[in-house]
């Protein structure tokens, strides 16, 4: 390819979800709706958990965490799809898909180090009540979220910095919503051989490595409820976990549907389809599963309305 084809700063055009201009007001609505409902939603989460002493425990402070990088999650892709959209221009700057790469990482890999997190301590509020205090003290947290952030954020600044390294031709094309790293690279006119080994191994470590910590914690805690001997008891126990499971079922299995998706039917237009359960749907329907299913959150959510 001549020289001149290729650049380190030309723009991306966004192909979006659908290039058929009817489509387009109806996709607008649909992402403005649950963008606002996703951040209103965890917004509340977030209130009603700053507002209610009672709630001033580790499992609520994982939970209060998890709503704001929610928030921040969403805000990394659906506002700029919005932007095009009402615009009417598909084009993101060089600079703006990096950054917009950067901190989808950032927020994904969060997402995966709380979740992991709300399991070890329901692991511990299950299988270790008697120590459950001195285990889990807010240093404990803190440093938990602290060491969660220094990862998430050395993660995305590594893989921005590879995705640097890549030459792009001119007018490049994504076809997706949003500027998702695998897809970008997979456009670039140099080898990405490196790139892939990279994104492959970070996957297996930061993904697999917490829904593995995720599946070993769920294990111990099926054990000692089985080890419940009243159903009441049994029901009470797993009362505290089923709307963590639910969010976690809820994140992992969009997930890999979507990574599977793309591996079966190499069409990028179907996994920028499917990858909005994971990215726009599963952040907007946390809040729902908790307020739903917690009795603590409801309790605390009358509470800030002034109806309790």
């Amino acid at each position: 390819m001549a020289p001149g084809n290729e650049t380190q700063h030309s723009g991306f055009l966004l192909l979006g979800l659908s290039e058929d201009p009817a489509l387009l007001p109806l996709i607008f609505g649909l992402f403005l709706s649950t963008s606002m409902g996703t951040v209103g939603g965890n917004l509340l989460i977030v209130l009603a958990i700053l507002s209610d002493p009672h709630l001033h425990t580790p499992m609520y402070f994982f939970l209060a965490n998890l709503s704001m990088v929610d928030i921040c999650f969403t805000s990394t892709t659906v506002p700029k799809m919005l932007v095009n959209i009402q615009t009417q221009s598909r084009a993101i700057s060089y600079a703006g898909c990096i950054t917009q790469i950067h901190f989808f990482l950032l927020f994904v890999e969060l997402d995966n180090f709380i979740l992991l997190m709300m399991a070890y301590d329901r692991f511990v509020a299950i299988c270790h009540p008697l120590h459950y205090t001195v285990i889990m003290s807010p240093w404990l947290c803190a440093q938990l979220l602290l060491v969660a952030w220094v990862i998430s954020v050395l993660n995305a600044i590594f893989q921005s910095l590879m995705l640097l390294r890549l030459t792009f031709c001119t007018a490049v094309e994504i076809p997706h919503y949003f500027c998702e790293l695998n897809e970008v690279a997979q456009l670039a006119c140099s080898d990405t051989f490196l790139n892939d080994m990279v994104m492959y191994i970070t996957l297996i470590l930061l993904a697999a490595g917490p829904l593995a910590g995720i599946l070993y914690s769920y294990s111990k805690i099926v054990s000692s409820i089985r080890a419940i001997s009243s159903a009441q008891g049994k029901y009470k126990a797993f009362s505290t976990c089923a709307s963590h499971l639910c969010v976690v079922s809820l994140f992992y299995c969009t997930g890999l549907g979507v990574y599977l998706n793309s591996a079966l039917t190499h069409d990028s237009h179907s996994t920028a389809r499917a990858s909005v359960l994971y990215t726009v749907v599963t952040p907007m329907l946390n809040p729902f599963i908790y307020s739903l299913r917690n009795k603590d959150v409801k309790r605390a959510l009358k509470k800030l309305f002034g109806a309790g």
